[in-house]
């Protein structure tokens, strides 16, 4: 019988697995486990998440899907490079944006905050990812995908919990209704939830490569599908705009080089500009956030205003690159002046009281943070190192479902505060997200991502490893804190030092409790090398997850 680390798959704390030649984390104990399958037969790591991003697809549509978005960091142990991969959805250049409207709603401009329909980045994704790095066969990569969606796979309740937040977003297309709530009704936790329309389609996608979601079957009756509701696509626009490889955007900080995606993705900007506003504060000598008002205060603002000044970061093939003005160290430096200054001199805990109430009593709630999106880790024993992330957003019609694909669309908006912002004439969609690697002596050390609130939780987890030098659970497991609001409020997991609402309340700020561990501020999968040699693993207690090694 197989040794399960402490909290294997399950919601709630979890074991670091430790002394490993090759580790593997995901979101789900399936995945997981498929990763480590592919690589103990004789699979490379990139073969690992490639079979770990197909079956993910198949156990976790409350997440993710086939026709969503991926995104990677990948290190290459034969030529010690690391390269990013792309792959989000597209806009169609030269038509309007466009989204079915649920019945009786009018016209889409009446209905505001509606996904629209992209191209979908996820088989594109799967497909330079195979060309490029694979070893294995493509249908032994599939092999995974086809059994779960045939067989069906054990509802969870965390799973169970999700769709039933959800799943509105699918109960206004007749595709939608017939996949994911059969008979009427959401699959049960513990229910086998199978598929034949996704095991049919997973079976052709073994038999025929990616490219039946790009030219095959599937991409047909995707485009007819498009048609039928009004979106004039056509074939030639699902492979007119391929997954891009870039270098990645590299950044130093207390002397590792931290790599992250590059513009248009905010993430590495967003995190070099945040860990030098508090560098330039010197808040490790202040105290951690969970414990002091006044690091709390600066991280908060700092979280603020780089999500204001990464609003002008965009597709550099579109717009000039303002990469270099946002990470200056006069700006950050500055920032910092600001916000040095900007803070009360006074007692302001009597107008807090006067206007809001109770220092620790705010309950504005956080019910529209996001959910979605799957991120995993798989380090191979030659070294080979992915860091990826496969997400629902970013894809396809939303809410419709062909082949048993569900798709979402994407929330793009042309929109300065927007964390995704795209533009009808081509080029990359803006977004925020978290794939991460550190590295020491031009190496990879450590690499870290995760689902939820990536915009604002990655800065603070690669702080507490980086600045605050905790171990990576530890990292993961701290308390986490939302950017400040414009109402002067701080919504943060309320296992927050007991002092902090009322010494916040003095610097005239609220306080909103989240929950203790909010999974809408993700759940890090990480896998990081140590002194000896050896590889360490783990996924964070907010969510499901799983992490082993070989």
């Amino acid at each position: 019988m197989t040794t399960r680390p402490l909290g294997h798959g399950r919601v709630g704390p979890k074991e670091t697995v430790t002394g490993k030649r090759a580790v593997a984390s995901s979101q789900h104990p399936v995945v997981t486990d498929t990763m480590l399958d592919v690589l103990r037969a004789g699979g490379n790591a990139i073969d690992a998440a490639i079979a770990g991003n197909l079956v993910q697809a198949v156990v976790q549509q409350d997440m993710t899907n086939h026709a969503g978005t991926v995104t990677a960091l990948v290190h290459d142990a034969s030529t010690g490079e690391i390269v990013e991969l792309n792959s989000t959805g597209r806009i169609v250049p030269g038509l309007p944006p466009f989204a079915p409207v649920p019945a009786g709603k009018g016209l889409y401009a009446e209905v505001p905050g509606l996904p629209r329909a992209v191209v979908p980045g996820f088989m594109p994704g799967m497909k330079a990812l195979y060309e490029r790095f694979a070893t294995l066969p493509w249908a032994r990569l599939c092999e995974a995908a086809v059994q779960w969606a045939e067989e069906g796979h054990p509802v969870t309740s965390f799973e169970h919990l999700v769709m039933a937040q959800t799943v509105d977003f699918f109960l206004f297309t007749e595709s939608g209704r017939e996949h994911f709530t059969p008979g009427g009704h959401l699959p049960q936790v513990g229910h086998r939830q199978a598929s034949p329309a996704l095991a049919e389609t997973m079976r052709n996608l073994a038999a025929e490569g990616p490219d039946y979601f790009l030219t095959g079957r599937w991409a047909q009756d995707f485009v007819r599908r498009g048609n039928d509701l009004g979106w004039r696509i056509e074939a030639a626009h699902l492979t007119a705009q391929p997954p891009q490889w870039t270098s990645g955007y590299r950044w130093q900080h207390r002397g590792h080089t931290v790599v992250q995606l590059s513009a248009p993705e905010r993430q590495g900007v967003y995190c070099q500009i945040v860990l030098g506003i508090l560098d330039e504060l010197d808040v490790t000598s202040i105290g951690h956030w969970s414990e002091n008002a006044e690091a709390l205060y600066y991280l908060a603002h700092a979280l603020r205003r780089a999500a204001f000044e990464t609003g002008l970061l965009n597709d550099p093939a579109l717009f000039g690159d303002t990469t270099g003005p946002l990470t200056s160290p006069a700006l950050i430096k500055g920032v910092a002046d600001i916000l040095r200054n900007a803070r009360a001199r006074v007692d302001l805990t009597e107008h807090v009281k006067l206007t809001r109430g109770a220092p620790a009593m705010a309950a504005t709630g956080a019910s529209t943070q996001p959910a979605g999106s799957c991120e995993l880790t798989v380090v191979d024993e030659r070294g080979n190192w992915v860091q990826m992330m496969n997400t629902l957003q970013g894809g396809g019609i939303p809410g419709e479902v062909v082949g048993g694909v569900p798709m979402v669309g994407s929330h793009f908006l042309n929109d300065l505060n927007s964390p995704m912002e795209g533009w009808l004439v081509g080029g990359r969609m803006r977004s925020i997200l978290s794939n991460t690697m550190v590295l020491r002596d031009g190496r990879p050390w450590l690499s870290l991502g995760s689902p939820g609130n990536v915009h604002c939780t990655v800065p603070q987890v690669l702080s507490n490893i980086l600045d605050f030098g905790m171990d990576p659970y530890a990292a993961d497991d701290a308390p986490r804190c939302l950017p400040y609001q414009s109402d002067h409020t701080i919504s943060a997991e309320c296992r927050l030092s007991p002092e902090l609402p009322g010494d916040l309340a003095a610097l005239g700020v609220l306080t909103n409790p989240l929950p203790e561990y909010d999974y809408h501020m993700g759940s890090y999968q990480m896998a990081w090398r140590t002194s000896d040699g050896n590889l360490s693993t783990c996924t964070g207690p907010r969510r499901e997850g799983a992490a082993d090694g070989i």
